[in-house]
């Protein structure tokens, strides 16, 4: 059981992550974050999930970090810098556990999507959100860096370069609407349909063989970065013969 957080099997292979602090809009303090690395520690060896989806309780997804009220492993400006930046690192862990996870991860964002949070998201493979969903980073508004959590490397490749540098050095509210013009997000749906879509896609996902999924998953990743296509092609040419030989693949060949 955990305290910030609701983790539900609603079919086989499928573990749905709700963060569950509704009347905070989901911001995460210390227990959360605490529990989230644990959760998806627990999940990646957990081979019996083969896709995850992480929303938000209440009309929320993540309202970021929770500055008033976060525990007592909340820092500020007259701590050591070392403290601080592990701080930093620990909260930095959460988006590079969700890229790290073996399963596909899809974010279903049902409202404010902020700081901490859009960093989860940006995180995950698959983003889906409602009408009701909002985004941003208003670190920079602070006086911070706009930059954070892997945000500086995730959305430009996400939404490319010009449109990734208005968001971060203005900090400004994205609407659902210009998500979804922009790439940011597959699938713009109404509220009260966005668990049922979550769900439904997750469940495409499930019942295709793991090891093909994470294979795909793991390429997609690697090969955003490869040096040419020749380097992007040998990743793929290598997975497909080792995908190929699987007993998985044998049994669909049947079909």
């Amino acid at each position: 059981m955990t305290e910030t957080l609701i983790v539900d099997r609603p079919q086989a292979g499928t573990v749905v992550l709700q963060l569950n602090r509704p009347k905070q809009l989901n911001a995460i303090n210390q227990v959360m974050r605490d529990e989230l690395t644990q959760t998806f520690a627990d999940i990646a060896k957990d081979t019996s999930v083969n896709v995850v989806v992480l929303t938000g309780a209440g009309r929320g997804f993540c309202s970021g970090i929770d500055v008033r009220d976060f525990g007592p492993g909340m820092l500020d400006a007259s701590d050591p810098a070392i403290d601080r930046l592990r701080f930093q690192e620990a909260m930095a862990a959460l988006p590079q556990a969700i890229r790290d996870l073996p399963q596909p991860v899809i974010a279903a964002v049902n409202g404010p999507c902020v700081g901490a949070g859009f960093a989860m998201c940006l995180a995950a493979d698959v983003r889906i959100c409602s009408a009701a969903a909002t985004f941003g980073n208003g670190a920079i508004l602070l006086g911070l860096s706009g930059a954070e959590m892997g945000m500086s490397y995730h959305l430009p490749r996400i939404v490319g370069t010009s449109v990734a540098a208005d968001w971060m050095l203005t900090g400004r509210t994205v609407t659902a609407q210009e998500a979804d013009r922009r790439g940011l997000v597959s699938e713009l749906v109404e509220p009260d349909l966005l668990a049922g879509r979550a769900i439904e896609l997750a469940a495409g996902i499930a019942e295709l063989p793991p090891f093909g999924v994470q294979l795909t998953k793991r390429a997609l990743q690697v090969n955003t970065d490869a040096a040419g296509v020749e380097a992007a092609m040998e990743l793929e040419n290598r997975n497909q013969v080792l995908a190929h030989a699987t007993d998985e693949a044998a049994e669909r060949r049947k079909r």
